[in-house]
């Protein structure tokens, strides 16, 4: 008997999949107005077509990388989109940097591209993607999301 096919998943990732099934109506990711803030060094505003509109830091974007990596590291840790990684506990806290872009770039017409400073890329952040992490109260509450901008 072959098992090729079968997965066993959790919960939270059976019900993460099926919402990412669920298709989101054409105007509800497709962009009227996206401001990218890397001079002030604030984050993205997205003004959507169905009137929407979401904000998210850059620090809050760089956690929720949506690359293979940071993505499986996530799965793996449990740790929910856009917390960023525990830190190391030591006796004398280096001052960090917080993370910013140090190029945005639009790919094709259906997403973003950082690079960030700390030298990370590959992620691409497609505007359904953004929008279904959309930040706001309204979007968070139903999620039950612990992680906010």
């Amino acid at each position: 008997m072959s098992h090729e096919g079968i997965r066993i998943v959790s919960a939270e990732q059976a019900q993460r999949e099926s919402a990412e099934e669920e298709r989101l109506h054409e105007d509800a990711v497709t962009p009227k107005k996206v401001r990218v803030m890397k001079t002030e060094g604030t984050g993205v505003e997205i003004n959507w077509k169905d009137g929407h509109h979401s904000a998210w830091s850059f620090a809050w974007l760089r956690n929720a990388c949506p690359c293979a990596t940071c993505h499986e590291e996530r799965d793996k840790s449990g740790r929910p989109v856009g917390v960023a990684k525990p830190k190391a506990q030591t006796l004398l806290v280096m001052y960090e940097a917080p993370v910013r872009p140090v190029e945005v770039t639009p790919v094709g017409k259906y997403a973003l591209k950082f690079k960030w400073t700390d030298g990370h890329e590959s992620g691409i952040y497609s505007w359904e993607y953004l929008r279904r992490v959309c930040q706001c109260e309204m979007c968070v509450k139903p999620r039950g999301d612990s992680a906010s901008s």
